[in-house]
């Protein structure tokens, strides 16, 4: 695949870089002014999500503002659940809703229909990866991991607030989560195909699951997902949020990137992992002031001086954030020696 290489990549990769590669999850969204002029024009999330011309725009944006190092694709982990044909809608302060799941559907529905379905996200990172804006730079794709598009599949909104405990006992678990796999992988070799330089999973829901059950739900799957994206010839970058052991999800699923959460404390991190970490400052921070910032944001740079790191947030911006604070903290984080 003809990939564009950032420094990102390069850091996965082992090599130096001449300053500490930065982006941000949620960089292209709903703190930034010009994409809530997009949104408030284009009031169904999904569609906008599937209007390439669109996607494109948003997932430039951030780049047009600040000096970060990746664009993330403008799109949605639900998107899944909607190629799969789960009608998703999503309601303003609550969150997505899905639809009853209908199992015979999911199982039959072939793959050249899901991807018709997705087609509209392949042909914004064939686009993005054109423009002059991300030279050197890298172009992330995603999937949401299996156990919380899972989640989402059976809880029919966030688990946030609730989660219904039957979704351990649904009858057709194995055969469900193994269709999820099968098209986070269709998904993957796409993205991968038209552009993506990197994959990051992300596992929102990971925190929710007791020890017993994290092998079923999230170790086995989200491994054969590292190792079928690494046999594409591209790293993969996890964010197993709320994990707590982090050590043994790396042991194990073999990502070649970790990505953490801020609620766990970097210093065991920087002891206890040996790949490149990504992220970890509270987004929350974006809300204070410069002088905080700037301190919170030297105390992972220091911890993390002699490991390969990326600085990142340990979740999304916030949507209350100041650009200007972001743009601060891009400025801390590339001066920094």
């Amino acid at each position: 695949y003809n990939l564009i290489m950032g420094i990102i990549k390069d850091c996965i990769k082992g090599k130096k870089t001449s300053s500490i590669p930065i982006w941000f999850m949620r960089q292209a969204g709903r703190y930034l002014p010009e994409f809530r002029e997009i949104r408030s024009k284009n009031t169904n999330f999904i569609n906008l999500c599937l209007n390439p011309q669109l996607s494109k725009e948003i997932t430039i944006q951030p780049l047009k503002r600040f000096n970060i190092d990746a664009a993330i694709i403008f799109s949605d982990i639900l998107l899944i659940p909607y190629s799969l044909g789960q009608y998703i809608k999503f309601e303003k302060d609550l969150g997505p809703k899905l639809d009853d799941l209908n199992f015979e559907n999911i199982i039959k529905s072939p793959d050249e229909e899901i991807l018709k379905k997705l087609n509209p996200i392949y042909d914004l990172l064939k686009n993005t990866s054109k423009e002059k804006i991300l030279s050197g730079k890298d172009l992330i794709g995603f999937v949401g991991a299996t156990w919380t598009i899972y989640v989402y599949m059976l809880n029919k909104k966030s688990p946030k607030k609730s989660l219904n405990n039957d979704i351990y006992n649904y009858p057709n678990r194995d055969d469900l989560i193994q269709r999820i796999i099968h098209v986070q992988k269709l998904h993957i070799k796409k993205q991968v195909e038209n552009g993506a330089s990197l994959i990051q999973i992300f596992d929102s829901w990971a925190g929710l699951l007791s020890e017993k059950k994290k092998n079923q739900f999230i170790y086995e799957p989200t491994k054969e997902i590292v190792e079928f994206t690494k046999s594409l010839g591209v790293e993969v970058i996890c964010f197993p949020r709320n994990i707590q052991n982090y050590k043994e999800y790396c042991d194990v699923v073999k990502p070649n990137a970790i990505s953490i959460d801020y609620n766990i404390d970097p210093k065991i991190i920087s002891k206890h992992i040996d790949i490149p970490v990504q992220g970890g400052m509270d987004p929350k921070i974006l809300l204070g002031d410069k002088e905080t910032l700037k301190k919170e944001a030297k105390r992972y740079l220091d911890i993390f001086k002699n490991h390969a790191y990326i600085f990142n947030l340990g979740h999304g911006v916030l949507p209350e954030t100041d650009p200007s604070m972001v743009d601060y903290l891009v400025k801390t984080v590339k001066e920094y020696k």
